[in-house]
Order: C-alpha cells, then sequence, then structure tokens
C-alpha cells in the first residue's frame, strides 16, 4: 500500500455505531418501538436503586412500558410516582417515545448474562 493510500485511510474518522444503528433501525420503520425498548433496558438507571430491587421493566408495546412490580404495595408506591417517573424517562434521549407505565403486579426477573 502506499503511502498516500495509508494517509488517506487513517485520516477517515471511523463512525459512531449509534450513529448506523439509528439509521438501520429508521429504515426499517421500527424507531419508536426501538427506542422503547432501550428505556426498558435502562430502567434501573432510570428509576434507581430503590424502586430497581422490587420492579424490572419487561415489555414495551404502542408507547406503553411495562413493568412488573413485586407486590401490590410496592405497585401502588410506584403508581403515586409514576408521573414523576416518567418525566425522568422523558429526560432520556428518545425517552419520549414511551408515553405511560402500565404496572403490573407479577414476578420480578432479572435478566442475567446467559438469557
Amino acid at each position: 500500500m502506499t503511502t498516500a493510500r495509508m494517509s488517506k485511510r487513517m485520516s477517515s474518522r471511523p463512525s459512531p455505531i449509534g450513529g448506523i444503528v439509528d439509521r438501520i433501525v429508521g429504515s426499517l420503520g421500527l424507531t419508536e418501538r426501538y427506542h422503547g425498548w432501550l428505556m426498558v433496558s435502562r430502567w434501573a438507571e432510570i428509576v434507581g436503586e430503590y424502586y430497581a430491587l422490587k420492579s424490572h421493566a419487561f415489555r414495551f408495546d404502542d408507547g406503553t412500558l411495562y413493568v412488573a412490580v413485586e407486590d401490590p404495595s410496592w405497585r401502588q408506591m410506584m403508581a403515586i410516582d409514576s408521573e414523576k417517573i416518567l418525566k425522568i424517562i422523558h429526560a432520556y434521549p428518545h425517552g419520549r417515545a414511551v408515553k405511560a407505565l402500565h404496572l403490573v403486579h407479577g414476578e420480578k426477573r432479572k435478566r442475567t448474562d446467559a438469557n
């Protein structure tokens, strides 16, 4: 390879992978779903350790983020704070894909590296 060609290749900067993923997802018409699922994956970060110990986002569908909550009392506490949680979600890039929370009583299943 000539020095000029090597220099030209080295001067070109790599594109961030996030931009490529966003373009592919957009071209498939899946942007809103993708952004909603990003919020599912960031649930513990969004709500913090206090709520993350007792709840788990497990689904996103048609603007609604579904969250399993360990027991009815925690579900009620989270329902009271749902507007605050939505505001936090909306502060995230692409968080506006989430229009509503749907809290359900159910077993909290953590994702593991094996799943």
